[in-house]
């Protein structure tokens, strides 16, 4: 019973035992299903489960039917142009970074939209290109177009027409590892792994991103010098690429370096000015069209071709290519590179999905994302394009712009179709420095992320770790290696947590039911005899050692060590007592001769196991108080505890091996006559102790209660402390057990 006094309550409830909590409230049976029951629901066939499979593997279904045509369709249409130019130019720039012809760029823009517009879940994220997808699968089409892959290169290149050999490897190394990351992202989603991604915390993909985004800028330095920069794959190859780069500045293009800066100062104020007055700007200036068109315009007027000898775009093929053909060799060098893009690219799209899902209020479904990105990849590399994810500038301006489905997604494609088909000519003067500085313009955001290892600092010590090891693996080692060493620091991290968790001893603030760390508040009433000890993570075979050594910290003995002292002082005094030299006196025990020496070496020998075995007295004709003094030298440790509560509210499972060190320590402490009780723990984690014969009949009286006040009041009262020494908020009316 609970009565409300202001904002004040008194509670009024018997101390509840675990066990008597569940005689008085019993629970209700459930039924847990099994993995057969599982499986019969998996493999059973209706016209409802058919219905629910289609539309979850072809979301328009379900969407386009209740298309708003008048609502939705002119902002759509809007959407879709203004997505669509960014397409372009986002496509052209990025396949700077991946190495190969711009034009290419063309079709990574336009196959993946196709795609996602019939199985995506999400109705606001653009399709497309991505700077640290394009980044990787660059370094992957580098280190297979090396010196030491010549041989394929010219066996692939003898049955090719086109002159440019070099570009043909390549863009089948890029396309290549773009179907085999669209193969392994369509498998995922089909064994339905998408919970894969949680895996990346967002202070790994924070450090990650702005890792690449420093891989990014420094490989668009030779694109804004107009520098030959040799290309290194291998860890450090981003300072090789620095010290080449230095190394010849005196050859830079100053046409080049000059326009370029140009192009980034006027993008980064504009963008600004998009940023601050977004609310009353009715769409983001497109900044990145008005400078393409400036710089083709002057370029061609000027003919900084021949003139400054800068290097330009170039003629671009109009349509399509055939279908590329698959080498090996290639598709055995590129398995490891295409996980690590599979899955960085699944997990930028999925977190940029959500972001828009919960802003609009509609469910996105991270397997059937996977389906779509998968099968989008796979589209795209069999046309000679590279690998899609979404661009983070690209999804705000469809979104910002008034996009309400993917119907502006696939009016953005009929835009970049136009320029594959019809229109690439206009882009030929185009200088290359300027889709680098186009790719850098967007990657403020990116950059500015280093503002975060401040925010996490603030917050959480191992997250700003995270995001700190994540950037170095990222930028020393490269982006493959780097992602997999972060995952792998990030996991240590949490055994590190686990392994080494924040123990404490609690006590009662302010004389309520509430128990704080003792440390963190002065008044507080600890029961005398009594210490509260919790543990706030899993106890398993790694930290079972480091809990036990916390216990003993925080109660301020070893248990196992006064078991032995006063094994070894009742053999003394056993022996004292059969010669006859030991008087009962009120004031304890006294010794009838001075100056008798023993040696503990004839106690030690061979009498460990006798040692660690409960202290029996019952063959004493008297009781002995091992906090009182005794005779002679024999010399045991005081202690003032009598009870030990466990708080368990926050272990989660014990396993084999922290069972049996749990079991010996709190045997330990009961053999030396210290009361233990455990609180906070469920029934299905009593039942796992009993199983694993967690208790024997030293530890069967009852030591789970329901919440530490409680095992307290049990205490208090077991004890019969006077009311001066007992007061609380919360007074029981009887006890239970």
């Amino acid at each position: 019973m609970i009565e409300h006094i202001g904002n004040r309550y008194i509670e009024n409830r018997p101390v509840y035992s675990a066990n008597a909590f569940q005689e008085e409230h019993k629970k209700k049976h459930r039924y847990h299903k099994t993995f057969l029951d599982h499986l019969k629901v998996c493999c059973s066939c209706s016209t409802q489960k058919a219905k629910r499979i289609a539309l979850s593997l072809l979301p328009i279904a379900s969407w386009l039917p209740a298309y708003r045509v008048k609502e939705w369709l002119l902002s759509d249409i809007v959407s879709g142009i203004s997505t669509g130019l960014v397409c372009v130019l986002q496509g052209l720039a990025y396949a700077l970074l991946v190495n190969i012809p711009p034009s290419y760029g063309l079709y990574a823009a336009f196959f993946p939209i196709i795609t996602y517009f019939f199985l995506g879940t999400s109705r606001h994220i653009a399709v497309g290109p991505f700077p640290v997808l394009s980044i990787m699968v660059g370094a992957t089409v580098m280190r297979l177009s090396s010196m030491d892959n010549s041989d394929a290169m010219d066996s692939y290149n003898s049955s090719m027409s086109n002159n440019s050999s070099q570009d043909n490897y390549r863009v089948m190394v890029a396309a290549t590892v773009t179907v085999l990351s669209g193969i392994i992202q369509l498998l995922m989603g089909a064994l339905q792994v998408g919970f894969m991604v949680i895996y990346l915390s967002e202070s790994l993909i924070s450090g990650f991103t702005t890792a690449a985004a420093v891989h990014v800028l420094v490989s668009q330095l030779k694109f804004m010098l107009q520098l030959s920069v040799p290309s290194h794959t291998d860890p450090f190859s981003l300072f090789k690429i620095l010290i080449s780069i230095f190394t010849q500045i005196e050859k830079t293009n100053i046409a080049d370096l000059v326009t370029s800066l140009i192009i980034l100062f006027i993008l980064f104020v504009v963008k600004e000015i998009n940023q601050r007055y977004k609310a009353k700007l009715p769409v983001p200036i497109p900044i990145e069209l008005i400078m393409t068109v400036i710089a083709t315009g002057v370029s061609y007027g000027f003919d900084f071709e021949r003139r400054f000898n800068v290097t330009v775009i170039g003629n671009m093929p109009s349509g399509f290519e055939p279908p590329i053909t698959y080498d090996l060799e290639v598709i055995k060098g590129t398995i490891g590179d295409s996980f690590s893009i599979a899955i960085v690219g699944f997990a930028v799209a999925f977190s940029v999905a959500s972001v828009y899902s919960l802003k609009h209020d509609y469910a996105i479904d991270g397997n059937q994302e996977l389906i779509a990105l998968g099968v989008s990849n796979i589209f795209t590399g069999s046309f000679k394009g590279f690998a899609a994810s979404t661009a983070l500038s690209r999804s705000a301006i469809q979104e910002s712009t008034g996009g309400k489905t993917q119907v502006a997604g696939i009016l953005s494609a009929l835009i970049v179709l136009i320029f594959i088909e019809n229109l690439g000519f206009l882009l030929a003067p185009l200088q290359k420095s300027v889709l680098a500085a186009l790719a850098l313009g967007n990657l403020k955001g990116m950059l500015m992320q280093f503002t975060e290892i401040r925010r996490l600092w603030r917050k959480d010590k191992y997250d700003c770790l995270i995001w700190i090891m994540t950037f170095i693996f990222v930028t020393v080692l490269g982006l493959a290696l780097g992602l997999a060493a972060s995952v792998a620091f990030q996991l240590l991290t949490i055994v590190f947590r686990t392994q080494f968790p924040k123990c404490s001893t609690l006590a009662s603030v302010g004389r309520s039911n509430i128990y704080k760390n003792k440390k963190d508040y002065s008044d507080i009433y600890e029961p005398e005899g009594v210490k509260i000890f919790r543990c706030p993570s899993p106890i398993y075979f790694a930290n079972i050692s480091f809990f036990k050594q916390k216990l003993i910290d925080a109660v301020g003995f070893s248990p196992l060590r006064i078991l032995r002292k006063r094994n070894k002082a009742l053999k003394k005094i056993r022996k004292l007592q059969k010669q006859g030299l030991l008087q009962v006196t009120p004031k304890g025990l006294i010794c009838t001769v001075d100056g008798l020496k023993d040696s503990d070496e004839e106690l030690d020998n061979n009498q460990v196991e006798e040692l660690n075995q409960p202290v029996n007295t019952t063959d004493l004709p008297f009781q002995i108080d091992w906090n009182a003094s005794l005779p002679l030298n024999i010399a045991v440790p005081k202690i003032e505890l009598h009870s030990l509560i466990l708080d368990f509210s926050a272990v989660s499972f014990l396993d084999v091996s922290s069972m049996r060190g749990l079991k010996s320590i709190l045997q330990d402490f009961i053999r030396i006559k210290v009361d233990v009780y455990i609180v906070g723990t469920d029934d299905d984690f009593i039942e796992k102790l009993a199983r694993c014969e967690f208790f024997d009949d030293e530890v069967k009286d009852s030591i789970f209660f329901l919440t530490i006040h409680d095992a307290v009041l049990h205490i208090l009262m077991k004890k019969d402390y006077s009311a001066s020494k007992f007061h609380f908020n919360q007074v029981p009316v009887e006890t239970k057990f």
